[in-house]
Order: C-alpha cells, then sequence, then structure tokens
C-alpha cells in the first residue's frame, strides 16, 4: 500500500506487491486504485489500512537503516517470512544473506520470489524447522561463518517464541557473531491489554508467549553479550519520521532495539 505513495524518499518496497498472495495482492491492487474512494466502506478500509503502512514504513525504514550501518558481509534474518530486502537493498550487494525459516514458509517464499531479481550477492535459504532442527547446524551447514562479523535482523517473532526459545536463539547468535556483529530485535512489551490480546491469540492458535520491559531486554542481550545501542518505541519512531503516529496505541507496544556484540 505504501510504496510509492509515502513522502518518506527512504522507503521503497518494490518486492512487497510479488512476495503477496495472489488474493492479498487483487485486495492491494483495489484498494490503491481510485474505485475504493467511491464508497464509504472503501474510505474506511483504505483509511484503516494506510494507517497501518505508515507505521510499517516506520519500522522499514529503521531497520533497514541499521542494516545499511552495519554494513557486514552477513545477514541473518530469523523468521524471515516474505521479507523483501535480499532483492530490494542495494547495499546488500557485497553481502551473503541467510533467510531462516520453517521449511513450509519458505517453500511458498521462493516460488514467488522467483520473478525477482536478487540484489544481495548471494542469497541462501536456511529451512530450520524447531521442532526437530538445529539453528546452529543448519546455519554452518548453509555456509554461516560465525568469524565475520554478521548482522542478525529478528523482526516480529519473539513474541510468538516462549522465554525458552528466545533464550535459545540467543545463544545461538552469541556464538556465531564475531566482535562488531550487530542485533536488530523487533519486540513487544507488557501491558494488561496485551495479555488479553494474547489470550484471545491463544484461543485462535497464535498466542503472545513472551514480552519484555525496555530494561528486560537490556538486561537479556547483556547477558548474550550484546551491548544496547538504541531502543525506541514505534510510536516515537514513525512520529519522528512522518509526524503523526495514527494509531498509536499500538506502536507504542513495539520497540526496535539494536545492539552490538562486544
Amino acid at each position: 500500500m505504501a510504496h510509492g505513495r509515502t513522502p518518506l524518499a527512504r522507503f521503497s518496497d518494490p518486492t512487497a506487491l510479488a512476495l503477496l498472495p495472489e488474493k492479498d495482492r487483487k485486495r492491494v491492487e483495489r484498494l490503491r486504485g481510485d474505485a475504493s474512494q467511491r464508497t464509504l466502506g472503501g474510505r474506511l478500509q483504505r483509511a484503516v489500512i494506510d494507517g497501518q503502512a505508515r507505521m510499517v514504513v516506520a519500522r522499514t525504514v529503521v531497520i533497514d537503516d541499521a542494516v545499511r550501518a552495519a554494513a557486514a558481509p552477513q545477514l541473518v534474518i530469523l523468521g524471515a517470512g516474505l521479507d523483501g530486502r535480499a532483492w530490494r537493498l542495494p547495499e546488500l550487494r557485497d553481502a551473503t544473506v541467510f533467510e531462516v525459516d520453517h521449511p513450509d514458509s519458505q517453500r511458498q517464499k521462493r516460488a514467488r520470489a522467483a520473478a525477482l531479481t536478487p540484489v544481495a550477492r548471494d542469497v541462501r535459504f536456511v529451512p530450520v524447522d524447531y521442532a526437530r532442527d538445529r539453528l546452529d547446524e543448519a546455519l554452518a551447514a548453509a555456509g554461516h561463518d560465525p568469524a565475520r562479523p554478521t548482522t542478525w535482523l529478528w523482526e516480529g517473532v519473539t513474541m510468538y517464541l516462549s522465554q525458552a526459545e528466545v533464550e535459545a536463539t540467543l545463544g545461538v547468535v552469541q556464538a556465531r557473531s564475531a566482535p562488531g556483529s550487530r542485533l536488530v530485535v523487533l519486540y513487544l512489551t507488557p501491558s494488561l491489554l496485551i495479555r488479553a490480546i494474547g489470550l484471545v491469540g491463544s484461543l485462535a492458535g497464535e498466542a503472545i508467549r513472551s514480552v519484555f520491559s525496555e530494561s528486560q531486554m537490556r538486561a537479556l542481550l547483556a547477558h548474550f553479550g550484546f551491548q544496547v545501542t538504541q531502543d525506541r518505541d514505534l510510536d516515537a519512531i514513525t512520529r519522528s519520521l512522518l509526524g503523526d503516529a495514527n494509531g498509536s496505541w499500538w506502536a507504542k507496544q513495539l520497540r526496535i532495539v539494536s545492539a552490538v556484540r562486544v
């Protein structure tokens, strides 16, 4: 929805539409068209999605900036989903991108990405089923080099993992991070409403399992050898980049932390 329709020059995502399922792609094309403005329902739907898009734009830009600033020769995306950075960030031209995700999700991603041309030097898909696979072994088999600096991106995943699963993953990240490696995490903070949402989500099969305060996240990352360099909530990020966050309650519950391996 936001591609080509935001005043923020640092945002562009020509891969997003191609990576969507066909049904969702058609919906976006309809909402981006003038016809969506002809009915009250269409205008309301587009207003809601445009508000959400503003937050996603801000979230994307601040993470893109962190990846650019790190300029590491390796980028590992944990829970890559439909992330398009390997196909759209020219700063990755000299980097190897490791996309870690469940095999089923990854098959869909690879099929949709086949029409796109990577801009990264190399894109390596790392299928990991946490019920039976070891992340450390999978990364080693894919050629990840722990002696070289790595940027680790963990965007929108930790809230669906248990505390033990978060810590186990950070243990692998710590072991495979050369000094100066960077870690960027999007995480959810605790509140009474988040607990209620988590309960509803558990009934729907997608429970919120882990939340962290800013101090808890700082302590957790320090335990695994990472020093926090920046930690801001998405509402503050959106306001700084685009003005009114337009959906600030949810944005205040999400934080993006950047940290460096010491």
